[in-house]
């Protein structure tokens, strides 16, 4: 009995504390419910969003909320957000967004949404577009988007001892000032040689070391940033056969050719890889001038066309292997040069272009500087239909400038092909009628590739002074101009950009120097 009074009794002192505990379970939630649902955003990352760049980064900004929070992204495709640890104390919330390059040729948006306690604010997020893009299918339209086209000569394809290096033939380290004032200046398009030897690893990867990988990237990026469209290629690692791109001993050793396919199929992979990110604006360029040695009057003109059949198959190689990489690469436009990028040997039929799964994406490189004792060796202080008979070359006049640039417009341009002249140029003169005649010949050629829908590429190799091989328009690290070269540039943008039917390639020649 005394024990069921007991227990009875217990029961009866739960009941009698049952509101009690109740009471306390309703403050306690009454606190809960007192605390308002706030989150705060920094003022400038509410009212302006973020921006990025179309080489695409991470950014990271915090907000305040009072509970916590969770974020989304209306496109992660490109726009990825993450939400860090939050501040026991006072609930600050790192939030992290990162962009992914864009390689298109418009600015995209997105929406980052951040939620919490039936709270939801948006940050804004805008990503700027790649330079333009270049348009397939029409030659005349991707002349006119490439423009006037300049070579950063002598500086990432310079070498020495067999290993590339940037200031191994005097010049300083480029910067981005440089490419800002090409920009400014007026040049739209910049060609990048790279020579690649000494900085290739051992046979069967062909591994390109990461350093001098980086510095390409970097370079190209300084194009990019100027909204200028680019070129990149091999260079003087095919040099009159004496490096591995060895078309002389390719085209009488099999074996020889076998290797040089693996090492370019290695070599054009690794570089697509590392741009498959960049937009179209980037333009890849397979080889740069190959021959033998004879500069095209070599064993070129009596082995039957194996040289030139096997330069047709390492174009075909680099071409699969950038398309295989994917990504931007899949549409990407490709440089296919020459034999000695010689434009004669480009309309012979030697030539023959590769096969490719993209449509109208491939572009034929040639380089011209005739008549060369002029143009690069200063021989001869004069050119063209006026000059003295003395001071000129026997060959390489206006006449032979339409003849040529018209069957390249025959062969390729009116057949949707672009032609692009990958190298031309003319040494600064000291004596100024020397001069004027060098300022003819330049607005010549470029007036004359305009009229035949050609690119020209003017070869600066940042050398100022005058005479052989002082073809500098600017200084490559400060991009200051070097001898008169803001008129030079001025005169070869008249010719390539003026569109008023009274300026023509007659009126050019018209006014020659007397």
């Amino acid at each position: 009995m005394k024990t069921i009074l007991k227990h009875c009794k217990t029961y009866l002192m739960l009941l009698l504390a049952l509101p009690l505990f109740s009471c306390i379970a309703c403050s306690d939630n009454d606190k809960e419910e007192d605390i308002t649902p706030e989150i705060t955003i920094p003022e400038n990352i509410l009212n302006a969003g973020i921006t990025f760049q179309s080489t695409g980064s991470t950014q990271k900004f915090s907000i305040q909320s009072t509970m916590p929070v969770e974020a989304t992204s209306s496109d992660p495709t490109w726009c990825a957000v993450s939400v860090g640890t939050a501040s026991a104390a006072l609930m600050v919330t790192p939030i992290e967004v990162t962009a992914q390059p864009n390689t298109e040729t418009k600015d995209r948006s997105a929406t980052i949404t951040i939620t919490g306690g039936g709270l939801s604010k948006e940050v804004k997020v805008l990503q700027t577009a790649a330079p333009g893009g270049i348009e397939g299918g029409d030659a005349w339209a991707v002349a006119k988007t490439l423009g006037l086209g300049w070579n950063l000569g002598n500086q990432l394809d310079a070498y020495a001892n067999e290993v590339a290096n940037e200031t191994s033939w005097g010049n300083q380290k480029t910067t981005q000032a440089l490419f800002d004032k090409l920009a400014a200046a007026g040049i739209t398009s910049v060609r990048i040689p790279v020579t690649w030897m000494g900085h290739i690893g051992a046979e069967t990867a062909y591994e390109i070391g990461k350093a001098w990988m980086d510095r390409v990237a970097e370079v190209v990026g300084y194009a990019e940033n100027a909204g200028l469209k680019a070129i990149i290629n091999l260079h003087h690692d095919g040099a009159d056969s004496a490096h591995w791109l060895d078309i002389k001993n390719a085209a009488t050793d099999a074996n020889v050719n076998t290797k040089v396919k693996a090492q370019l199929k290695a070599m054009w992979t690794q570089i697509a890889e590392r741009f498959k990110d960049k937009g179209t604006f980037l333009i890849f360029e397979s080889m740069n001038e190959i021959h033998d040695g004879g500069w095209g009057w070599g064993d070129n003109l009596n082995d039957g066309d194996k040289q030139y059949a096997v330069l047709n198959e390492w174009n075909q190689v680099f071409v699969d292997a950038v398309r295989a990489v994917g990504g931007a690469n899949d549409n990407r436009y490709l440089g296919i040069p020459s034999y000695c990028t010689n434009p004669d040997y480009a309309v012979d039929g030697s030539l023959k272009l590769p096969a490719d799964k993209a449509s109208n994406r491939l572009m034929v490189s040639v380089h011209y500087y005739a008549p060369t004792d002029y143009t690069l060796e200063a021989k001869f202080s004069e050119w063209g239909h006026t000059a003295a008979a003395g001071k000129k070359d026997s060959w390489g006049d206006e006449d032979y400038v339409k003849d040529i640039f018209g069957k390249l417009k025959t062969t390729f341009v009116d057949k949707g092909i672009p032609v692009y002249i990958g190298e031309m140029g003319c040494v600064h003169r000291a004596d100024a009628r020397a001069e004027s005649f060098r300022k003819y010949y330049l607005e010549y050629i470029c007036k004359a590739a305009k009229t035949y829908g050609l690119i020209p590429f003017y070869w600066d190799n940042g050398s100022d002074g005058a005479g052989r091989e002082t073809s500098g328009l600017f200084n490559h690290a400060t991009g200051a101009y070097l001898n008169n070269g803001a008129d030079i540039v001025a005169l070869m943008a008249k010719a390539i950009f003026t569109e008023d039917a009274s300026y023509t390639l007659q009126t050019v020649y018209d006014g020659a120097p007397k």
